[in-house]
């Protein structure tokens, strides 16, 4: 019977003298809740963990892409596409994206994240030739006027191979490098930091009927696996982030469920990354039915889940997102 074990995660400044430490974060335990496939979640003191358990969540990560994730991060979107769900069409000229860049920077993004094919549900396959165009010349134009890190949101190497020699420094892969066998090897050959998504099915496909036996734990499972794989392919584990993938093949109550018990990935002794900003399931439960007002929304989940030690937030809505972080990091530090 394989076991989960999932921090119970404080930050209350009262800090008890024996309790662990989450990754070297802003963030403790001293409990974690056992989980199995067969058998109801289970509370325990965490000093009970096994050892290897209690290792990978109290390491301290390593800086990733160049950032230090010892407290929470911003990293911008920017969609150089027509028609991703939220802003599509608005920053797919370089002159408009780099304006953007610009703004988010000044907002307090940490890393800007670039993608060039859209990844909302029903989207279809963007040729190579064409996401390259989209993306390359705007990280290009970035680099030479900033020195923030760059994430390159893509699923095939050709694209990340132009993105990293026009200056990103991270690869995202929403299909947790299962599209393109040969991205994890470039990027485990080129020492690239790496972000591993879970995704079930693909963009055209993924909402149409999306099933699990259990969806935290076998989402776990998932990217345990794949950081395997990755290990296998020359990245270390230092340099690997981690993604549940909300909304990517899930329902509303996947996503909740995901969501509530978020710390367990904590376990895979990487750094999470989240990205929940102005999805649907936001405006089903907030009464927000356009995008463009969901940034409420998106806020009060990025803290929910910073509360539980999530280390990275990909957001649209940077000034509003860095201001709660101030206040909430004010109150609780």
């Amino acid at each position: 019977m394989t076991q989960y074990y999932r921090p119970l995660v404080q930050s209350d400044p009262c800090r008890p003298d024996d309790a662990y430490p989450l990754a070297g974060g802003w963030a403790w335990f001293q409990d974690v809740e056992v989980l199995s496939r067969d058998r109801a979640p289970q509370r325990c003191p965490a000093r009970h963990a096994p050892d290897a358990v209690l290792q990978r969540l109290t390491a301290v990560h390593a800086p990733i892409a160049g950032l230090d994730i010892s407290a929470p991060r911003v990293m911008g979107i920017l969609n150089v596409t027509p028609d991703s769900f939220s802003d599509g069409g608005q920053y797919d000229a370089p002159e408009r994206a780099l304006a953007h860049a610009r703004t988010m920077a000044g907002q307090g993004a940490d890393i800007i994240d670039i993608g060039g094919e859209s990844t909302r549900p029903g989207a279809v396959e963007v040729p190579i030739d064409d996401e390259i165009h989209r993306t390359a010349p705007v990280i290009q134009a970035i680099r030479a006027e900033m020195e923030m890190p760059i994430s390159i949101d893509t699923r095939k190497c050709p694209v990340a191979q132009a993105a990293i020699e026009a200056g990103a420094d991270l690869v995202n892969d929403v299909a947790g490098f299962t599209f393109d066998p040969g991205l994890a090897l470039y990027c485990g050959n080129k020492g690239v930091p790496v972000c591993v998504m879970h995704a079930q099915g693909d963009p055209e496909t993924m909402q149409a009927a999306p099933h699990y036996d259990d969806v935290l734990l076998d989402v776990y499972d998932f990217l345990a696996a794949r950081i395997d794989a990755l290990l296998a392919a020359g990245i270390d584990r230092t340099q690997i982030m981690v993604d549940p993938g909300i909304g990517f093949g899930k329902t509303l109550d996947h996503n909740l469920a995901l969501l509530k018990r978020i710390s367990l990935f904590h376990s895979l002794g990487c750094p999470i990354l989240l990205g929940v900003s102005r999805k649907k399931f936001i405006g089903t439960l907030g009464n927000a039915p356009d995008p463009a007002d969901r940034a409420a929304g998106s806020v009060a989940l990025a803290l929910a889940a910073v509360a539980q030690g999530v280390q990275v937030l990909r957001v649209h809505d940077v000034f509003e997102t860095r201001s709660a972080l101030n206040l909430w990091q004010a109150v609780t530090g």
